[in-house]
């Protein structure tokens, strides 16, 4: 019935053949991400390293590294925590169809924590610089925990009730931090943690804090739920752990999860701020350093066979996918609940999962008006950009369900084709500009800041979607390599612009449109002034100027990656044959997205060489690692 410790899954996994133990000697710095990175990629088992080097803490990874593995993990809980979720949206449903919600009532026994007086946590101290030290990438700042369970409680409102367990940014060494004293907190927007340390400081009361490592994977799961703010996901963890979370009160400070590895508690030190980074993030960039809230370590400790899970982070898809796959087939059936209408969302991986949101919505008010437009859908689309996460969207796609039924969101090239066939470019763009975006992505105006766009379509198809390039295509000095995407989409390889750099003062990041931003403007519509709306490239819809098109052209994965994270949609977004009528922009030609690297912009991910060939020696025949990367 569930794990209660990471030592019961890792038994269970190994026993079904889905966890391999190593012996040889691996570097917590840079080479355990290195073959995490691989062996994911190749859908293998997780792996646990017995020998980490100058460490005596094993490290197992990739334990979420297939959705079937995910899904293993929870079999015995995971369809009730779904019939669970039914009832919560519909409580008759129980009357209707009794023998569905049989167990509904069992998982709901285990969401209050159980209170204990032993935990085999805290059986042991040690130091922060006796952890596993692991450095995801070459240019991070530190060693980093990437799989952090950060618990923090409401000081208006203490007590398990009114707590927060969250995955936020650990950093455990480098930069200004005083060694074993002091670990950096990474707060992003739509954090509640951040909720938490407001209302400490207002009520002049210290901010305790409390970072959970290992324990049951529910816990793992449960620190990146989505759940509604002020409702503790203990609750959660509980539920799909199939127990009651035990937690050890403290009279020096928070509860610890008493089944947890490791256990690092701490007072945040007010005022300080210490920069924070760079760290290699999800969206397959840098985040870059700036300043954040600094925890003043009180005490680390950890059970006598305590495991350090860690995972990585990086371009998509990564073991974090999995974490959004789950989310997704858990919360998917509340989303018409809420957003009345709407009946689906997808925010998109391979674009780094909040640069791209897709939605199917349900155009309704008018249904008599012979040329339909959208209406509805706007009022649904600002609904979902009041959504918590899904606020941070960049763009959000909506397409209306009438008008294919069998419309799929998961099928991305097929929607974008449906979107391309209907939205009509001279009224179907509202932007939203001077707005937040998400704290990792440094396309935008500043950090935190950007812009937004919905493009909402609406009726039968209207436009024909070019798949070959026309023979009488020319393009303006200095554009280069034209390449068809998809169908209406073209890739053309644009002037080359200043890349980014870690020299970049973050402090300083609002961008001056008029000055920084002129080369890009310059060439866009140098781009755009070039053609007139019945041009031959016309037969395109979308084209994307980017830095290199035979590499966005090899796959959608590479198109959404690089169009989706490169690009803010007020300063990056033009089009052939322009306008602006009555504060709207649109465009009669087609849309011109400029997806270049720009100098404000984080530096893209790139591995060690020398790491990757001492992984290649691993992984050759007679390696450890042969046969599984």
């Amino acid at each position: 019935m569930g794990y209660r410790t990471l030592r019961d899954c890792i038994v269970d996994l190994e026993r079904h053949g889905h966890l391999v133990r190593l012996d040889a000697e691996v570097d917590a710095r840079l080479e355990i991400a290195e073959i995490q990175r691989r062996v994911y990629a190749a859908g293998g088992p997780a792996l646990l390293f017995a020998r980490v080097k100058g460490c005596r803490f094993p490290v197992a990874c990739n334990l979420f590294g297939t959705i079937e593995r995910a899904r293993f993990m929870f079999r015995d809980t995971l369809e009730r925590v779904r019939r669970l979720i039914e009832l919560q949206i519909e409580p008759t449903a129980g009357f209707r169809h009794p023998l569905r919600y049989v167990g509904a009532p069992l998982s709901a026994l285990y969401t209050l924590p159980k209170f204990v007086r032993r935990g085999d946590v805290i059986a042991n101290e040690t130091t922060i610089s006796q952890l596993p030290q692991q450095v995801s990438w070459p240019a991070d700042g530190g060693a980093f925990i990437t799989l952090p369970q950060v618990y923090t409680e409401d000081v208006h409102r203490p007590g398990w009730k009114g707590s927060n367990l969250g995955m936020y940014r650990v950093q455990l060494s480098g930069d200004q931090y005083e060694r074993d004293q002091e670990i950096g907190l990474h707060y992003q927007l739509h954090r509640s943690i951040g909720v938490h340390h407001a209302a400490a400081i207002r009520a002049g009361k210290p901010f305790r804090v409390n970072v959970f490592v290992g324990g049951s994977p529910a816990m793992m799961l449960a620190a990146v739920m989505p759940l509604p703010e002020g409702m503790s996901e203990l609750t959660f963890a509980g539920a799909l752990g199939g127990h009651r979370i035990r937690m050890l009160p403290r009279a020096d400070g928070l509860p610890i999860h008493a089944d947890t590895d490791f256990a690092i508690c701490g007072t945040v030190i007010p005022g300080k701020l210490l920069p924070e980074g760079p760290f290699g993030d999800h969206l397959g960039y840098y985040s870059l350093q700036h300043d954040f809230p600094v925890l003043r370590v009180e005490h680390v400790y950890h059970r006598s066979d305590a495991v350090w899970p860690i995972t990585v982070v990086g371009r998509p898809p990564q073991e974090d996918t999995i974490f959004g796959q789950l989310i997704h087939e858990l919360t998917g059936p509340v989303i018409p609940t809420v957003l009345a209408g709407v009946h689906g969302v997808h925010a998109v991986d391979a674009a780094g999962v909040h640069p791209l949101l897709l939605a199917i919505g349900s155009e309704r008010y008018l249904p008599f008006l012979e040329s339909p437009r959208p209406q509805e859908l706007l009022t649904q689309a600002n609904a979902i950009l009041g959504q918590g996460q899904l606020s941070l969207a960049k763009f959000l796609l909506i397409a209306n369900h009438a008008d294919d039924p069998k419309l799929d969101l998961n099928d991305v090239a097929a929607f974008l084709r449906h979107i391309l066939q209907r939205a009509d470019w001279t009224r179907d763009l509202h932007f939203q500009t001077q707005t937040t975006i998400d704290t990792l992505d440094y396309s935008g105006s500043g950090f935190n800041a950007g812009s937004k766009v919905v493009i909402a379509a609406v009726g039968p198809a209207r436009f024909a979607l070019a798949a070959e390039l026309p023979g009488d295509l020319r393009l303006p000095d200095g554009f280069r390599n034209p390449r068809v995407v998809l169908p209406g989409v073209l890739a053309v390889e644009g002037p080359p612009r200043e890349k980014p750099s870690f020299e970049r003062n973050p402090k300083s990041a609002i961008r001056n449109p008029k000055s920084s931003n002129t080369t890009t403007a310059g060439d866009i519509e140098r781009f755009c002034s070039a053609y007139k709306s019945d041009a031959p490239i016309s037969r395109f819809r979308w084209i994307v100027v980017v830095d290199d098109s035979q590499f966005v052209a090899e796959s959608l994965r590479n198109f959404l990656w690089v169009t989706f994270t490169r690009s803010n949609p007020a300063a990056d977004i033009q089009g052939i044959d322009a306008f602006i009528e009555e504060k709207h922009w649109g465009c009669r030609g087609p849309l011109v997205i400029d997806a270049r690297l720009k100098p404000h912009h984080a530096p893209p991910l790139v591995e060690d060489l020398d790491v990757s060939r001492r992984v290649d020696e691993l992984a050759a025949l007679g390696g450890p690692l042969h046969g599984i990367i």
